[in-house]
């Protein structure tokens, strides 16, 4: 064999994903048209602040000149949705740097790690597949496009992280039963996670803010 060893792990990676896609793709329900793309979503005051940062800093170290600084400012007080905010710095930083990630594609981990966190935006519903790997979701800056979020999670001796902020529930949900994994009481009406599960030897993991100290 003329191969160095850990030259078949890429192909075995974009084979497993591959596959994944298949799987997950087989067992999709037809997408709901009255919810909107990221990318159509309207703007906060602190995402354009995100932005505004971004280029202040890339003024500030000679990437942008004055000018431009003056002309994206402009289109940026003036923008109404996250897809108008992430084009303004879209060639200034790497896309994991990105202030916004408006990416709602499948997470998939096959024998590597995966991570989709900061303020991205999570589609009302989301595949994430971890065959021999780990994928971390990290709610606690995110946006959601509903108060319930569904993830179809496929877990082939692989593992689900999932970091949630104060007064978000997630439940689990496999054959037909449900268990709550966050431990902390939330409000009546609080938005929810439900992770559907195919599971085949896999693990998920729910991490909580700290319990807040009580008041005497």
């Amino acid at each position: 064999m003329n191969e160095r060893a850990g030259s078949w792990l890429p192909k075995l990676q974009e084979v497993g994903e591959r596959l994944a896609e298949e799987f997950v793709s087989a067992r999709r329900p037809p997408a709901a048209n009255d919810v909107p793309p990221p990318h159509e979503l309207r703007a906060s005051d602190a995402d354009r602040e995100r932005i505004a940062q971004v280029l202040q800093d890339a003024h500030a170290d000679g990437r942008l000149t004055l000018d431009e600084l003056e002309e994206r400012l402009g289109v940026l007080y003036s923008a109404r949705t996250l897809g108008q905010l992430a084009e303004l710095t879209a060639d200034l930083l790497p896309a994991d740097q990105q202030p916004l990630n408006l990416d709602g594609r499948p997470v998939s981990a096959i024998f590597k790690q995966e991570q989709r966190g900061g303020r991205w935006v999570v589609p009302a519903e989301l595949d994430v597949t971890a065959m021999f790997g780990t994928t971390k979701l990290d709610f606690r800056d995110a946006i959601l496009q509903n108060r319930q979020v569904i993830i179809n999670a496929t877990l082939v001796f692989g593992g689900l992280e999932i970091h949630v902020p104060e007064g978000l529930e997630v439940i689990r949900v496999a054959k037909g039963k449900s268990v709550r994994l966050t431990k902390q009481p939330t409000d009546p009406g609080a938005p929810v996670v439900e992770v559907r599960t195919t599971n085949f030897v896999g693990e998920i993991k729910v991490k909580e803010p700290p319990r807040r100290k009580r008041r005497r």
